[in-house]
C-alpha cells in the first residue's frame, strides 16, 4: 500500500492589515451563489496568516496555505507574494 500526500489547502487573497510581528491580516472574498434565489453573493473572511519575514505590506496579493495551529488564532502561512502594492 503505498501512502500519497494530499494537496495543501490553498487561498488567494490581499493583506488588510500588517501591524503585528509575523503577521498578517487577510482578506478572502468567495463568490456562492444564494441556494433560493440564485443571487450571486460575495462573501469576505478575514483570517490572520504566519509571516516569517515580514515581507508583505497592506494590499499585496497572498498564496495562504494551510498549516498546523501557530496560535490560537493563526492556523495559516504565506506561501508567496503574488501581487505587490504599487508605491504612490
Amino acid at each position: 500500500m503505498t501512502q500519497t500526500r494530499s494537496v495543501p489547502r490553498a487561498l488567494f487573497g490581499k493583506v488588510v492589515s500588517n501591524k503585528m510581528q509575523k503577521t498578517v491580516v487577510v482578506e478572502v472574498i468567495r463568490i456562492e451563489r444564494h441556494s433560493l434565489y440564485g443571487k450571486v453573493l460575495r462573501r469576505k473572511t478575514k483570517m490572520k496568516a504566519h509571516d516569517e519575514q515580514s515581507q508583505c505590506k497592506v494590499g499585496d496579493q497572498v498564496k495562504l496555505v494551510y498549516s498546523r495551529p501557530i496560535s490560537k488564532s493563526k492556523s495559516w502561512r504565506i506561501a508567496e507574494v503574488c501581487g505587490k502594492e504599487a508605491a504612490t
